[in-house]
């Protein structure tokens, strides 16, 4: 029993139509979700990913309008790694995040910039024989485009205490200086820490991330509950998302787990071709969609379909 890398990423922004803006016409992912956050139904939860809107490439938002900006530390992931094709690719990026207005770092092997509400990124060249996640976009030639996550970081202020819980528990493989491998039998990611900034304090906020989602087999997670109680987290019940069914807890470290099953999926109430064009209601918040539609930020369709 393993976990199939990254399922998907929430964070938070305080500027939806800014997020869409920034996250589709920007970096050219694929809005494949409008939708409400689950336990807030007030607010939305956007996803944001590849053409299908694959576990391994969603990021997601909730949005609390005009919420005041964030600031990572101890026990928040405080990063998010990308997959790209080459050394070529980060400097496309770089120009092009330049042409937006976006500044860039340019490390050895990965370009480092935060989103306008400081979320921060980093892409990095990964070969991996795994099918590369990747939407379609007119300004993004294909080979530059982003594949798939590589990865988390997060700030811990002891790395140790959260070994038997990786290693025993989830099945995460060491790999030195802080970094876990976490591969499945198609699908792998790394969960890497660093020392948390001992002058900040965490305070979760726009451009932060809520939490990180590892992706299991429909099959399996019954089983990934009864392992997590018998180590003693604090696990959630399983909790029927919808899109996907999810186990939540933190890890000692203090960051925010879920475990989320690979499927049913979007496509599960709207076309493959029109996923996140309007606005999607798991049956039990139906009743509610009048309301919510008057309450909702007015989003763009960033593909051009009417409302």
């Amino acid at each position: 029993m393993k976990l199939e890398g990254i399922h998907h990423i929430t964070a938070i922004t305080g500027d939806a139509v800014g997020n869409v803006e920034f996250y589709t016409g920007v970096m050219g992912l694929r809005m494949v979700k409008k939708t409400v956050n689950q336990d807030d139904p007030t607010v939305y939860h956007l996803f944001y990913g590849d053409e299908r809107g694959s576990p391994g490439m969603d990021l997601t938002f909730f949005e609390y309008p005009g919420a005041a900006r964030g600031r990572a530390g101890a026990g928040m992931v405080h990063r998010i790694v990308w997959r790209v094709s080459s050394e070529e690719a980060l400097e496309f990026w770089q120009e092009r995040l330049a042409a937006y207005g976006t500044e860039s770092r340019l490390t050895v092997g990965s370009l480092l910039f935060a989103d306008p509400e400081g979320l921060e990124h980093e892409l990095m060249p990964t070969s991996t024989t795994e099918e590369p996640l990747t939407a379609v976009s007119p300004e993004i030639p294909p080979e530059d485009a982003l594949r798939g996550f590589n990865g988390v970081r997060a700030y811990t202020v002891d790395p140790s205490r959260s070994e038997s819980l990786l290693s025993d528990t989830l099945g995460f493989e060491p790999d030195g200086a802080g970094r876990w491998d976490v591969r499945g039998e198609e699908r792998s990611g790394v969960y890497a820490y660093d020392a948390a900034p001992g002058e900040v304090s965490p305070r979760p906020g726009a451009g932060t991330v809520h939490h990180v989602a590892f992706a299991s087999q429909p099959a399996d997670h019954e089983a990934w509950h009864e392992r997590l109680l018998e180590a003693g987290a604090h696990a959630t019940e399983v909790i029927d998302r919808f899109y996907f069914r999810s186990i939540y807890f933190r890890e000692p470290s203090g960051v925010l787990f879920e475990i989320a099953t690979i499927g049913p999926g979007f496509a599960v109430d709207e076309d493959a071709a029109h996923l996140g064009e309007h606005l999607s209601l798991p049956p039990r918040f139906e009743p509610l969609r009048e309301q919510l539609e008057r309450t909702l930020t007015p989003l763009p369709n960033p593909r051009g379909s009417q409302p």
